[in-house]
């Protein structure tokens, strides 16, 4: 897959501190999803927004639908250096996810929809004078994945669905002095970046339907290859860039977003309960490396950074409750697995997702969706190297908590 050359910033801000998913992952596409642990996503098909997981099931619609998701993201991390007994605390500020999707069938056989949804978003903000400065400031990256998709109903048990992916990113980071002997303030800017982008890819899926109660989704998101070109911004001339008097120079970046895949099911037990669970693996093992390179810069370097990442799983199980014709209740339990050693950029760890939701129904063509989850991530410690080669020690701990709210409404 593709991009247009832009700012180096972008992919920088990807390596920014997310408690609520592994890497930088964004999993909050629903209301309805939030309430299960997105457990069964790719199957359970109760509203337009599976098409964020699974485009083949949009043939289990029979009319058109609209779902309107608002997700608020609330992470408490704290992360205190060791090696300097500096606390550096809620370094992640809360942010808002819009969702919003559309399925419509064509036919007997064919349906189409479109989503609008994020896949990628972080943010990270510390303090500006803490000695680890020139491993950790202020970051943000907000991205929009508009999303197309066709299915067809190949027989009664088997309809397929495909899609692409067409990304837009804005982001900006800041750096500082820290520790750094430059003569300046801890608080003082290293480096800045800013800018946008435009990207690609794909996504496939597939829907199983044994019977009318019980059903199987597969869902397939590809791999986007990001070309960057942009400016990069050294504030204090602290030889990154080898002429002193240039603070400002082009460099090329290239890296690969991880391809996710995704195998989830449903069975209806009774007119009742329902239970659903789903396994994700997204293939973060590609992500080994973010180097920035120029000719203006040292050694042709401007940033390098090793990555050690390895391709993690997640897995979810939940259960639905219909009480009556009005009120639907839900719950989800999910396991994120970590993906890659533990960063000041992204303290990854362990995750274990509490989750409870409802859904009211106001009519025949309006309800209503609500949920809540509890996001415990597993205390740890890590080390990283300054910009001198200095090793300083670190321990992280951080919790998250995200309410949501959605509207669907189906045309008659």
């Amino acid at each position: 897959m593709n991009t247009k050359h832009c700012s180096l910033l972008t992919v920088s801000i990807l390596l920014a501190c997310n408690v609520n998913a592994a890497g930088f992952q964004v999993a909050e596409h629903s209301a309805s999803g939030l309430g299960r642990a997105f457990s069964g996503e790719g199957a359970v098909a109760d509203n337009a927004s599976v098409l964020a997981r699974n485009p083949a099931a949009m043939t289990l619609f029979d009319k058109a639908q609209f779902s309107g998701a608002l997700t608020v993201v609330d992470p408490e991390v704290d992360v205190k250096d060791m090696t300097n007994n500096q606390t550096s605390k809620d370094v992640a500020p809360m942010q808002v996810v819009p969702g919003g999707y559309y399925i419509a069938p064509i036919n007997d056989k064919w349906a189409w929809g479109l989503g609008m949804f994020t896949t990628y978003g972080v943010a990270t903000d510390y303090p500006d004078d803490i000695e680890a400065g020139d491993m950790a400031g202020n970051t943000a990256l907000v991205s929009v994945n508009l999303n197309p998709n066709i299915a067809y109903r190949l027989s009664e048990q088997w309809s397929f669905g495909a899609g692409l992916n067409l990304v837009y990113a804005t982001a900006e980071l800041d750096r500082h002095v820290g520790g750094l002997p430059t003569g300046g303030q801890p608080s003082d800017k290293l480096i800045s970046m800013e800018g946008q982008t435009f990207g690609y890819g794909w996504n496939v899926g597939a829907l199983y339907e044994y019977n009318e109660n019980n059903r199987f989704g597969f869902g397939y998101r590809s791999a986007i290859m990001l070309n960057f070109e942009g400016d990069f911004t050294d504030h204090t001339g602290n030889q990154i860039i080898q002429d002193p008097s240039k603070k400002v120079t082009t460099g090329n970046l290239d890296i690969e977003l991880p391809d996710i895949v995704e195998l989830s099911a449903f069975h209806q037990l009774n007119p009742q309960w329902a239970v659903h669970y789903s396994w994700q693996r997204t293939m973060w093992s590609k992500f080994t490396e973010l180097k920035a390179t120029s000719p203006d810069c040292v050694n042709n370097e401007c940033f390098a950074k090793e990555e050690h990442y390895q391709d993690n799983d997640r897995l979810s199980v939940g259960a639905t409750y219909q009480a009556n014709e009005t009120w639907t209740w839900r719950a989800g339990f999910a396991y994120d697995e970590k993906a890659g050693e533990a960063t000041l950029s992204i303290p990854d760890s362990d995750r274990y997702w509490y989750s409870a939701g409802v859904t009211y129904k106001y009519s025949s063509n309006v309800s209503v969706d609500a949920a809540f989850a509890y996001i415990h991530s597993k205390a740890g410690s890590f080390t990283e190297k300054n910009m001198l080669g200095n090793e300083l020690a670190f321990e992280s701990e951080g919790a998250a908590y995200i309410s949501a709210i959605q509207l669907n409404y189906t045309f008659n």
